[in-house]
């Protein structure tokens, strides 16, 4: 299969190495001279310690990217989806096509499938491509698990049979909306465990937010009418327990370097890749609010993140909370 990524950042990055072995891929970066670089490096600024395929092709034209792909795949962050898209859009035809990103626009607070139903009006075969996977540990080749979501099940199937390859296992779905709100709230989540974990909480706190988090997780995503299996299938459990307990995981890292007492600017300002839980955390919090559900670690995670609230004084609040019954 002939197979576009747009976005050479780390997970676009990966995505190549893993695919190469069984597609035609060309990779699209927006700048030239990082296509100059990856292409006489093999090597990506943000995944430096793999090694692309020798067949993946690298350029900075969109309309070459597209051009004739039998599927595409955007791999930019979030905030950069509706550009990629509206430049696909200018370029080719309605194609098969998958986003690979996670969290909401930080302008509008939509959600992946929102920006695309905006950017690519009557465009049918689209979805997400999520789950629980670390960048580095996909280009290395270890086995990982994800889903591709589609209101349109038989492109999911499809799409999902033609990515399904040893070591990867690709999933299908239709639950979009549960597949994209599980991949935005797991990263505020983590960024709770890692100021727990910076604390010195011990397992047992970070198993609690762990759980309540899902809890969470599951209470907002079917109040807008997502499919309560999906929060407890790889995009919800799944990539909600990579992420908050993982080394990798730069969302946690957030949170503990916030325990330490650093400023989240600074931290953004030296992480050097983009942390999706910072900027998801007031999007979540907003929704749960309109849609009345209650979400006290999102709530103590932006008072924490813009409020200036102490992480210390956080947890206490939390812990304060009166007894309930666990499931209500």
């Amino acid at each position: 299969m002939d197979i576009a990524i747009l976005g050479a950042g780390a997970w676009g990055s990966a995505l190549a190495a893993a695919l190469a072995p069984r597609h035609r891929v060309i990779l699209w970066t927006r700048s030239a001279a990082q296509r100059t670089r990856i292409a006489a490096t093999r090597r990506s600024l943000y995944l430096p310690d793999v090694e692309l395929p020798a067949g993946v092709t690298v350029t900075d034209q969109i309309a070459e990217a597209a051009r004739g792909r039998e599927l595409v795949i955007v791999a930019t962050p979030t905030v950069g989806l509706r550009e990629a898209l509206v430049a696909l859009a200018a370029h080719g035809r309605a194609m098969p096509l998958l986003w690979a990103c996670k969290g909401f626009e930080l302008e509008t607070s939509r959600l992946p499938h929102e920006i695309a139903a905006q950017a690519l009006p009557g465009w049918q075969e689209v979805g997400v491509l999520s789950g629980p996977s670390f960048a580095l540990e996909v280009a290395r080749g270890l086995p990982a698990a994800l889903t591709v979501a589609s209101r349109d099940p038989a492109f999911a199937r499809n799409a999902a049979a033609a990515l399904h390859h040893a070591p990867l296992r690709i999933y299908s779905s239709a639950d979009v909306l549960g597949v994209e709100l599980g991949g935005a709230l797991k990263n505020i989540m983590a960024i709770a465990a890692g100021i727990s974990d910076g604390l010195g909480l011990g397992a047992n706190a970070r198993a609690a937010l762990v759980t309540r988090g899902l809890a969470e997780m599951a209470r907002l995503g079917v109040r807008m009418g997502g499919a309560p299996d999906t929060f407890m299938g790889l995009t919800g459990l799944g990539d909600l327990v990579l992420t908050a307990t993982g080394d990798l995981s730069r969302n946690r890292a957030v949170g503990m370097r916030i325990a330490s007492g650093l400023p989240v600017q600074r931290i953004l300002a030296e992480l050097g890749h983009v942390a999706e839980g910072v900027s998801s955390a007031r999007a979540a919090r907003d929704l749960a609010r309109r849609h009345a559900v209650d979400m006290p670690i999102t709530e103590a995670v932006c008072a924490v993140l813009f409020e200036g609230l102490a992480p210390l004084a956080a947890v206490e609040s939390l812990l304060s909370r009166e007894t309930r019954p666990e499931h209500t």
